[in-house]
């Protein structure tokens, strides 16, 4: 059963092993809002879930220490029981699906776990968890839904409260439910005034269906860049905790959670995984009322593979106006090229790549495509440079 003497409990168990991640202030993020990020990305192991999971492996009986523990996670997870077995002495075994960032895999194996890859998403990967858990005897360590897991990670909320007693709302990203019941547990116990949000991916809402209907519901498929949230079905302990202590739920887009990532980057310097900076998207595009409150955005993870977070950046800048392709239909003729750039550059505009092309045998003989990758500081800055061309004769093709 949760209480919050188990919070209290896990805080100070938790003490030898996490750091108290600093709450650091973020000005950018909405103007309208006084926010304040808790940076759980540089936490042990890069994310809040290794509070959970030592927690719940620190409460394990001599017989099932002896055993060993299993796990299955997106990612985080496996790393939090990873470390928190080996610094017990534990073997742990951790079911990650084979589409897991590679990253994540090998950090995972560093920590010391043996790692099981499964064809499919975290759910699969679940049930593969189940039927070794049978067959060898492991302790399973679930990643949200279990009373200690939950209290594990209520502890960032007692942080919180020291952290920032006068806040007015946190928000949460919310996967299976975890962070968001222990965090929004913690916090209602001591003020129950504070209002708790959660965020889930626009590609993943299983949480905001459930709640919305009253019922645990099963998503039949989850996509979304956000894969430490990309969870088909809350907890029945999450999904309880969550209906009584949570004040909404709410989904972001990708390209909202690919320019929240940038903005962390470029703002804050920080490096947030797309599950961690969905609580980010969520006020910087006003998706929860938080004007003119004292909000905290828990970023709950920075483990983004690299490959990932370069495609993350490109859509970002390309979302923001400020990467983007114009194509120009042009007469062939000596000196186009030099009208253009130079409208381009007399506005400040950046030009990356030049490509181009003869128009095809349907089109006039005598015409060609300008296409052209620049750089620009927002839209109002790109359509500025769109006018300027279009006064000067110049025709863009919309693609």
């Amino acid at each position: 059963m949760l209480t919050l003497d188990k919070v209290y409990k896990a805080s100070h168990v938790l003490k030898e092993v996490i750091r108290k991640t600093d709450l650091i202030r973020a000005p950018k993020i909405n103007p309208d809002s006084e926010v304040y990020l808790k940076t759980e990305n540089l936490q042990v192991t890069g994310s809040f879930k290794v509070r959970g999971a030592y927690f719940r492996i620190s409460q394990l009986t001599e017989e099932e220490r002896s055993k060993g523990v299993i796990a299955c996670s997106a990612g985080n997870h496996a790393q939090g029981v990873a470390l928190a077995a080996t610094k017990a002495g534990i073997k742990s075994l951790i079911c990650l699906p084979d589409s897991a960032p590679i990253s994540k895999v090998e950090a995972t194996k560093g920590y010391g776990a043996d790692v099981c890859l499964v064809p499919g998403v975290y759910d699969d990967a679940y049930q593969k968890a189940l039927e070794l858990r049978d067959e060898k005897g492991y302790t399973f360590i679930h990643p949200f839904n279990d009373d200690d897991v939950i209290a594990g990670q209520g502890t960032i909320g007692l942080e919180l409260i020291e952290q920032l007693p006068d806040m007015d709302a946190v928000v949460v990203p919310v996967g299976g439910g975890g962070l968001i019941s222990g965090v929004a547990f913690a916090i209602k116990s001591l003020n129950p005034n504070i209002k708790v949000y959660g965020v889930q991916a626009a590609g993943a809402p299983s949480m905001v269906n459930s709640l919305h209907d009253g019922k645990i519901e099963r998503l039949d498929k989850v996509a979304t860049l956000a894969d430490g949230i990309a969870v088909k079905e809350p907890g029945s302990n999450t999904f309880e905790i969550c209906s009584k202590y949570v004040d909404e739920v709410v989904t972001v887009t990708e390209d909202e959670i690919s320019c929240a990532i940038l903005s962390l980057i470029e703002q804050q310097k920080l490096i947030a995984e797309g599950a961690g900076a969905v609580s980010v998207a969520a006020v910087m595009f006003n998706k929860i009322p938080v004007k003119g409150k004292k909000v905290v955005c828990l970023v709950s993870g920075g483990n983004i593979d690299v490959t990932i977070l370069n495609k993350v950046i490109r859509r970002g800048l390309v979302k923001s106006g400020r990467a983007s392709l114009l194509t120009i239909e042009l007469v062939d003729k000596p000196g186009q090229l030099t009208g253009v750039s130079g409208i381009i550059a007399k506005l400040g505009g950046n030009v990356t790549a030049v490509h181009h092309e003869r128009a095809d045998a349907n089109e006039n003989i005598n015409g060609c495509f300008l296409r052209i990758q620049l750089e620009t500081r927002n839209f109002e800055h790109l359509e500025q440079i769109r006018s300027a061309l279009t006064e000067a004769g110049y025709k863009i093709v919309e693609s």
